[in-house]
């Protein structure tokens, strides 16, 4: 029976809240880190990478608790009434979802930010290690000037910190990712989670760490997704945060503070939680 993990993006709260959910399952007997395929868009590409390090669970929730191993972030936050004010005609008049990520993009591209060194120079310090992992990884970005979404994996050529830099490039707050000659930004652009790349697999768990609304209108939304993989045999289950690790997580995911409150509130909650089947 083959297992896929799908996790969504959330800022570094939620890099944060998927680690310590992983590991209160863990903790509870219900290890599913051992997933055939692992789907990551935004903050879980960055867990999804992480899991495919080599590092144990322990190790890789003590480097979101532990001062002296957390990574080095840069605070940022995004301006939502901004955002939604430079895209909303656009949302508007878009006669297509690739013409309204091509709107995201153009937002993205002219936003100021730090430059593409400086951020990429965070996801490296993220990644225990900077090589793709043996089993089945899927990074999803968009396209900012085409706004069609690419997946990267181990056989797309692409340096994994550079896949999830892409992917963890939210508009109007980090810069677009240059590959190649294409420039890339966030894969929430495209969904939440993506799950529908985890098709073919049979049982399937989400962790969506804002919650399994889409951040914007997608012609492959979440419910649609978990929808079509029941449809076609799998198991499916989607996890968002509890109200202890919504409160910890905070407005704010992209708040470095919010990463020891939300490891610690995702732990909790993963060791409550019930799940219809067991690994280990």
């Amino acid at each position: 029976m083959s297992d896929a993990l799908v996790l969504g993006g959330g800022g570094v709260g939620g890099i944060a809240w998927i680690t310590g959910l992983l590991a209160g399952l863990a903790d509870a007997g219900r290890d599913v880190t051992g997933a055939g395929l692992l789907v990551g868009t935004s903050a879980g590409s960055t867990v999804a990478a992480q899991l495919g390090s080599g590092l144990s669970l322990e190790e890789l929730y003590a480097r979101q608790t532990d001062p002296a191993l957390q990574a080095a972030e840069i605070m940022g936050e995004i301006d939502m009434e901004k955002f939604a004010a430079e895209i909303g005609g656009a949302m508007e008049s878009a006669s297509s979802m690739a013409e309204l990520r091509r709107a995201v993009g153009k937002v993205a591209l002219a936003s100021r930010t730090v430059s593409e060194p400086e951020r990429r120079a965070v996801i490296e310090s993220r990644l225990p290690s900077h090589e793709w992992p043996e089993r089945a990884l899927k990074v999803v970005a968009v396209d900012a000037e085409s706004g069609e979404p690419r997946v990267f994996d181990r056989a797309s050529g692409v340096p994994l910190v550079d896949a999830v830099t892409a992917s963890c490039a939210v508009p109007g707050v980090w810069p677009p990712v240059t590959i190649g000659d294409r420039r890339y930004v966030d894969g929430g652009v495209r969904s939440v989670a993506n799950a529908d790349l985890a098709a073919g697999a049979d049982r399937v768990l989400v962790l969506v760490p804002l919650g399994p609304t889409e951040p914007l209108p997608s012609e492959q939304p979440l419910e649609r997704s978990v929808a079509e993989l029941r449809a076609a045999g799998a198991e499916v289950v989607v996890v968002a945060p509890d109200e202890a690790s919504a409160a910890a997580i905070g407005d704010n995911p992209l708040d470095p503070a919010t990463r020891r409150p939300a490891a610690e509130a995702g732990r909790a909650q993963g060791r409550a939680l019930t799940l219809p089947w067991t690994r280990g």
